[in-house]
């Protein structure tokens, strides 16, 4: 199975990177965050790197602000441009508030999974619309009670994730594939593990019989940290292997995750472009993802 993005090489700096305060109010640099590789962003015209504080620390890498079909939209290398960061050492939280920070209240977040059952073989798009987490060691609330650098500390808040992913983004995408004539698979559970490595064949055999459908490293807890920021969260899953219990044989590689990625991204990134298209204008959201915190008083001001 898959455990990282990939096409995230080949994309220098690019020179006299701007700067921007983590704690401020929206800038309003951008409307959408697409959290994936320089593969998305490298071949725009024309893309401002950007870097951006956070009371969490720094983010996986630079923002990139480019425009798509008139929509600005920043790019985060999810696992930094070198792709040195392991999905467990990767700061979740600073990118989710980066990428708030500069006025992105839709996400998009493109991954790399293993798949579970036979007919989710190398090459589907699958859109899921749940998630199971079983990662051990990540922070993934906002919510911890620990001081802010300025002193404010979060209130304990719970927010519902009962439906971890943004109806509007999922239909955008659903369509934007079909549009691409590549037909996805509208639905399904992402199971979520810590990785670096990939799962036994035990394992593997286990998830498929709790009836999820693919298994990934990043995906949480991306959509749960969204959330409590009221942003707009859409998983697009590509696989790349069956996983190990789903096959037989010596189980998945990772050269054979590259491969398999490398051969869909010009696919993947139309698929996005589109995507990023048809989401709604910010300001007219009308989901659920925008009323997470349901009226309750978070501790601190969200950027």
């Amino acid at each position: 199975m898959a455990n990282t993005e990939h096409g995230e090489h080949g994309a220098g700096p690019a020179s006299g990177a701007a700067t921007a305060d983590g704690g401020a109010a929206g800038t309003g640099l951008a409307e959408i965050g697409v959290i994936g590789g320089s593969g998305f962003y490298s071949f725009l015209d024309d893309v401002t790197e950007i870097q951006v504080d956070t009371p969490y620390g720094p983010p996986s890498d630079s923002l990139f602000l480019g425009e798509i079909a008139g929509r600005r939209v920043a790019f985060l290398p999810r696992h930094g441009r070198g792709h040195h960061l392991p999905p467990h050492r990767i700061n979740y939280r600073a990118n989710l508030w980066a990428l708030r920070s500069v006025g992105a209240r839709q996400v998009l977040g493109p991954c790399a999974v293993g798949g579970l059952r036979p007919e989710h073989g190398p090459g589907t798009l699958l859109v899921p619309d749940q998630l199971v987490d079983r990662t051990k060691s990540r922070t993934q609330t906002y919510f911890d009670g620990l001081p802010l650098p300025g002193g404010a500390i979060p209130n304990v808040v719970h927010v519902s994730l009962a439906d971890p992913y943004c109806p509007v983004g999922r239909k955008a995408a659903l369509e934007a594939a079909r549009g691409r004539e590549w037909e996805p698979v509208d639905g399904g559970t992402l199971v979520v593990i810590e990785g670096p490595r990939f799962s036994t064949r035990a394992e593997s055999l286990w998830h498929q019989a709790q009836g999820w459908s693919v298994v990934g490293m990043t995906g949480h807890p991306e959509a749960v940290l969204a959330r409590e920021l009221e942003l707009c969260y859409t998983s697009l899953t590509l696989v790349t292997d069956l996983d190990a219990g789903a096959e037989t044989g010596e189980g998945v590689s990772h050269e054979e995750v590259l491969q398999v990625f490398a051969a869909n991204v010009d696919r993947l990134r139309g698929v996005l472009f589109d995507a990023v298209a048809a989401l709604p204008p910010n300001d007219s959201r009308e989901c659920l993802c925008t009323k997470a915190l349901g009226g309750m008083d978070p501790g601190f001001e969200l950027p």
